[in-house]
């Protein structure tokens, strides 16, 4: 079968859609992420098109890190103005994390566009889904320009925990879906509209060519990084998993140039944690020990003993489950050294419970500290087993 050049859905709407908005007053939520795959041109922002289209843009919304992509994670972000566009920026994670209706009140019309890496605690998929709640209050259409997941859309590499909605609801995880859930941003707002009865008027423009066993590295596409901590396709593929470090006392890796590739601490037991890990033979992927000195964060300026993932096979690896995996091996080996941490942040300024929040699970975090050798693989495939979600999301997919 011959690939088509895949594309993003401000290309469909710049080739296909630009009749239907002429005249209209446009608010578009945005970062400097988005821009165009192929038309008119590789690489041009996504409000910069519109505008230069004759569109009549007349405000922006920024997410976390900003409309720059640049601010450290969880850091609040103020109003400012696009020095590229001219227009005025209302930041969605600082004072507010969702638009007042002042804010929607001279709208036509809100454009969502925001590059999402296919994580449930990756928050720009929940700055959407404050989009969806609040559009119906005020009237207002929304119309989501949908991307490629870039960890692919295979539903069957996706991976719990599911979010215990009942438990656990915060900016990191709202509702009830896996970590790595394997939608756009598209099918997620679908799927959102419809289980929660939100009555939005959706519209969402989908990504022309792209296809579920389609992940970043086969797209022939430049990859821009989307946060400070996400520089590479390469980096998204161990992030599901080494991602929740950030509610210990271990380095993620922020810091360095392998963020979430690499996790350690000056404490740790790199060389015996990556035999037994290597030993476990999980699927996909090996380990090796890695110094490190990370420039910011958990241990600034001090030299760690690490942990880097090599992931030999993206089509078999499972993220959170070798996350969990190493985990466990951490705790097993320093019970003395190791410790769960908060993680502040302008949605939760205490930090309390950071893993839980990331697990999406109150109760992991108590049993993987009792978790022995034995028991933990059939345990960690149970606890990121998500054996209905293909079959819930199956009516909402834009793409075979």
């Amino acid at each position: 079968m011959t690939q088509l050049p895949v594309g993003f859905g401000i290309d469909h709407l710049l080739a296909q859609h630009l009749p239907a908005l002429q005249g209209l007053r446009i608010g578009l939520v945005t970062n400097d992420v988005a821009t165009t795959a192929r038309f008119p041109h590789p690489l041009l922002p996504t409000r910069l098109a519109l505008q230069q289209a004759g569109l009549k843009l007349t405000k922006l919304f920024a997410p976390e890190h900003g409309l720059g992509a640049s601010a450290a994670d969880g850091a609040e972000i103020a109003n400012a103005r696009d020095v590229l566009t001219g227009l005025p920026i209302f930041s969605l994670y600082g004072a507010t994390f969702r638009p007042t209706p002042e804010m929607l009140a001279d709208l036509d019309l809100l454009l969502f566009d925001i590059p999402d890496i296919g994580a449930r605690f990756y928050t720009y998929i929940w700055t959407l889904s404050y989009l969806l709640e609040v559009c119906p209050t005020v009237g207002l259409p929304l119309w989501v320009l949908d991307r490629p997941n870039p960890a692919g859309g295979d539903l069957a590499l996706a991976e719990g925990p599911m979010l215990d909605e009942e438990r656990i609801s915060t900016f990191i995880g709202r509702w009830s879906i896996p970590i790595r859930h394997g939608l756009t941003a598209g099918e997620l707002a679908q799927l959102w509209n419809h289980e929660r009865a939100l009555q939005v008027d959706l519209t969402v423009i989908p990504a022309p060519h792209w296809r579920r066993d389609l992940d970043w590295p086969t797209l022939n596409l430049p990859f821009v990084p989307t946060s400070p901590a996400m520089p590479s396709d390469e980096t998204i593929f161990p992030y599901f998993g080494t991602c929740l470090f950030e509610g210990t006392n271990l380095s993620e890796g922020r810091g360095t140039a392998t963020p979430f590739r690499v996790v350690g601490a000056p404490w740790l037991a790199a060389k015996a944690i990556v035999a037994q890990f290597n030993a476990l033979q999980l699927p996909g992927v090996v380990a090796r020990s890695a110094q490190f000195i990370p420039a910011l964060s958990k241990y600034a300026n001090q030299l760690c003993e690490g942990i880097m993932f090599h992931v030999t096979d993206r089509r078999r690896f499972r993220s959170v489950a070798a996350g969990l995996h190493l985990l466990r091996l951490v705790l097993a080996t320093h019970r003395d050294e190791f410790a769960w941490l908060p993680y502040p942040t302008a949605a939760n300024a205490p930090g309390y419970g950071h893993f839980d929040r990331l697990i999406g699970n109150v109760t992991v975090r108590t049993q993987i500290e009792q978790l022995d050798a034995v028991d933990a693989v059939p345990v960690i495939h149970a606890w990121t087993a998500v054996p209905t979600w293909a079959q819930r999301v199956e009516p909402f997919l834009l793409y075979a």
